[in-house]
């Protein structure tokens, strides 16, 4: 099994709080965020990876040590992270566990979105206390009860990058919805409690983007089905399966956001899209951890050879290094910037960041491969799998690498509005 490190040796920090001017909410938050991946995380991450199999274990514990409400706001009983602060957590768990890092993003987005982000949109009055009451249910289960929220975005087409409307739709029907459809890599398949479904109000008959629900769809409600198989190349914890929705009725309650308010997030909050890349700049940290371990002789599990005096090693190190550190700081500059209606400039680093953190996570992971040598491609050292969960980063929408190029060329160029004719 991968062998964790003993907390006597727990690494640096990824972002060192005096250097990035950290908070000391934020610097506490890392430091206790990677103290529990060293602790829970990385002692069981090769288990979920050989097992594809969803790590329930972890997240009984990040229930009883506070994790599953990080971004609930204090008042209401969480922790009370911003978007920096958790992204910066969400970095130290993905170093330790992509695929348990990867799907508790998933579940923080359901309070990240209900909490923080709506909460600097517009709406009225009322509309606002009947989303806070609304959430309060929600909140409680999680921080209670333990409830795993999920957020399966993806069906296949062109809805999940923003260019279509949802195909799951949604109809409103005495006292709530009936819901069809389905999603796939739907990630917490068959072990989230609650499903957060992203769906197409079709009422009047019509399917527009403006028109996007954000529903709670619980997992034992009845029509709602998981099926397909999961034996992924990487990320295999997350056990991204397919979901199905058959006529599932859903009160009106169960909405995580108002009406109309899903539409206003992601055209004015679309920093609410680079969550997925903390895991990977985390799996960024621990290619590069690996190498440093393994060359100075240092790594569990491995004879006590040193490698490092070797000019290739140490050429190779400095490359690794100097990538590490451009992934670094733009992904911080990013983040840090995050919040309602960025300027253009904010957003074209935005995604210049996220195509960064993607592909670099897996060309750190592909150099480490190649400097350590044979030893790395073994199943009983973490490497290996970080090279593999490393490799998932630029495919995920709605922001896959390719997406993210072809957006910052295409907005570079043009105003908003402007053509060529």
């Amino acid at each position: 099994m991968d062998q964790p490190l003993p907390t006597t040796t727990l690494e640096a920090p990824i972002f060192d709080p005096r250097a990035f001017r950290l908070t000391p909410f934020e610097a506490d938050l890392t430091t206790r965020a990677r103290e529990f991946g060293a602790r829970i995380l990385a002692p069981r991450a090769q288990k979920w990876d050989r097992e594809a199999a969803f790590p329930i274990d972890n997240y009984r514990d990040m229930h009883a040590e506070g994790w599953l409400g990080i971004c609930i706001p204090r008042a209401e009983g969480g922790l009370g992270a911003d978007f920096r602060a958790y992204c910066l957590a969400a970095a130290e768990l993905g170093r330790h566990c992509g695929a348990t890092a990867l799907t508790w993003n998933m579940h923080v987005c359901s309070t990240l979105w209900t909490g923080l982000l709506t909460d600097d949109l517009q709406m009225d009055a009322a509309t606002r206390a009947e989303h806070q009451s609304r959430r309060a249910i929600h909140y409680r289960r999680i921080l209670e009860d333990g409830a795993i929220y999920s957020q399966p975005f993806s069906e296949g087409g062109a809805a999940a990058a923003g260019a279509a409307a949802f195909g799951t739709t949604a109809k409103r029907v005495e006292g709530g919805f009936l819901v069809n459809g389905k999603k796939i890599f739907a990630s917490l398949s068959g072990h989230a409690n609650q499903y957060g479904i992203l769906c197409t109000d079709v009422t009047d008959g019509t399917a527009s983007r403006r028109n996007t629900l954000y529903l709670a769809i619980p997992a034992d409600a009845p029509g709602v089905s998981v099926a397909g198989e999961w034996d992924p190349l990487g990320m295999r914890g997350t056990v991204s399966r397919n979901l199905f929705f058959a006529d599932v009725f859903v009160p009106s309650t169960a909405s995580l956001m108002p009406d109309g308010l899903y539409f206003q997030a992601a055209t004015r909050w679309p920093h609410m899209f680079l969550t997925l890349s903390p895991t990977y700049m985390g799996l960024a940290q621990a290619a590069f951890d690996f190498t440093i371990r393994y060359l100075r002789g240092d790594q569990p599990g491995t004879p006590p050879v040193k490698r490092r005096m070797y000019p290739t090693k140490q050429i190779a190190v400095a490359e690794m290094r100097v990538m590490l550190e451009q992934t670094k700081a733009l992904w911080f500059q990013a983040i840090s910037e995050a919040g309602p209606d960025p300027s253009k400039e904010s957003m074209l680093r935005a995604l210049a960041a996220q195509n960064t953190v993607m592909e670099n996570a897996n060309a750190i992971a592909t150099k480490a491969v190649r400097s350590c040598g044979g030893q790395a491609m073994l199943k009983t050292l973490p490497l290996e799998r970080i090279y593999r969960d490393s490799r998932c980063g630029s495919l995920m929408l709605p922001w896959t690498a390719e997406l993210c190029i072809d957006r910052i060329g295409r907005d570079s160029l043009y105003e908003r509005g402007e053509t060529d004719e």
